[in-house]
């Protein structure tokens, strides 16, 4: 069984737990960049309730793994480099594992560089098991009970406050600050986004109110459903915190806490007041959407207010907001939304 194989691969560590822990040549010392400890001001134990109950941390963590998207981002920006993270699964522009804002903040703490963890077919145990962390997060994940309960015969886990995939980038900080021990500097984190977010949008005063929707798996050869994220989804989540406003159909089907939606293309109109649509695509799936005489009728679409994204590049993988990744993308992506609202005016 997986739970035994892991249970090994954890006993045969538990000598190198020891001496990493002792050993400042390890990277995991309080005074590294591989280890959590900046903050100091814990008390402990650290209970953490999340959707499979509650997680209670000892003591300080010192090694730190991270699995599914983006939560190795947290240590990271709080200047602490994971013993173990996942690689990513799409985005990488240069097929590292690493997706570029990554990659800047790996190089810029340097220290030892972390496991990558293959996620392809699911959560690779006993890759976590043999980096022997302290603390595994996963606040932003879609961990099953199975995942949850095989993770926590290795270490203590940091799991998704209430729904999988559906933690915003603030919780994502926050849980996952919490779990390390850095739980103040998790805040000063999220203040300090917060304020880079506005003076950007404060730059557009076009993009207030403007009702916006995030448009998604649009097939091109059959366009009689169109499908939508709604606010449920961090995607769309984030149209808020650019200013921007939630159209009415989106705004109904996110009161059903639903990540997505779909509406046939007959009832169109339910759309009226859709100012901006953000989706993923080319110029050629505007092209496809302009010619509809149906989906051509949506306000949006005929003014020409679309954004599109590459979905497997790094400008399309950052609408999704993360930790690092409002920094690298938030100018440019800002700015695009703000060009796509003036193509109307």
């Amino acid at each position: 069984m997986r739970l035994r194989r892991i249970l090994s691969a954890v006993a045969a560590g538990a000598l190198a737990i020891t001496m990493s822990a002792c050993s400042a040549d390890s990277g995991s010392g309080p005074e590294d960049t591989g280890a959590a400890g900046a903050g100091g001001g814990e008390s402990y134990p650290i209970v953490i309730e999340h959707a499979f109950g509650e997680t209670e941390i000892p003591e300080q963590p010192e090694r730190v793994a991270a699995v599914n998207w983006a939560n190795h981002e947290v240590p990271l920006a709080l200047g602490v480099v994971p013993v173990g993270m996942a690689a990513a699964n799409f985005g990488d522009d240069d097929g590292d594992g690493l997706l570029p804002w990554v990659e800047e903040k790996l190089d810029e703490l340097g220290g030892e560089e972390p496991v990558l963890f293959d996620e392809t077919d699911g959560i690779d145990f006993e890759a976590v098991a043999d980096t022997n962390p302290d603390v595994i997060l996963a606040a932003y994940s879609g961990l099953t009970q199975e995942d949850y309960d095989l993770l926590s015969e290795i270490a203590p886990v940091v799991a998704y406050p209430e729904t999988a995939w559906g933690t915003s980038w603030r919780d994502v900080i926050t849980y996952n600050a919490k779990g390390m021990g850095m739980e103040a500097e998790g805040q000063e984190l999220i203040a300090s986004l917060e304020q880079e977010i506005d003076e950007t949008v404060g730059q557009y005063p076009e993009l207030e109110g403007t009702s916006t929707m995030f448009m998604t798996h649009v097939d091109t050869t059959d366009l009689s459903t169109v499908n939508f994220y709604t606010a449920n989804d961090t995607r769309a989540a984030f149209f808020e915190d650019l200013g921007l406003a939630t159209p009415s159909a989106v705004e109904e089907a996110s009161a059903a806490g639903e990540f997505s939606g779909s509406i046939s293309a007959e009832q169109v109109d339910v759309f009226d007041d859709v100012e901006l649509i953000v989706t993923y695509g080319d110029q050629e799936l505007v092209d496809t959407l302009e010619a509809d005489p149906v989906l051509s009728q949506m306000p949006a679409i005929e003014s020409g207010s679309i954004v599109f994204l590459d979905g497997s590049g790094p400008m399309g993988t950052a609408a999704n907001p993360t930790p690092l990744s409002i920094s690298w993308v938030l100018d440019d992506y800002v700015a695009e939304l703000a060009e796509a609202v003036g193509a109307a005016n």
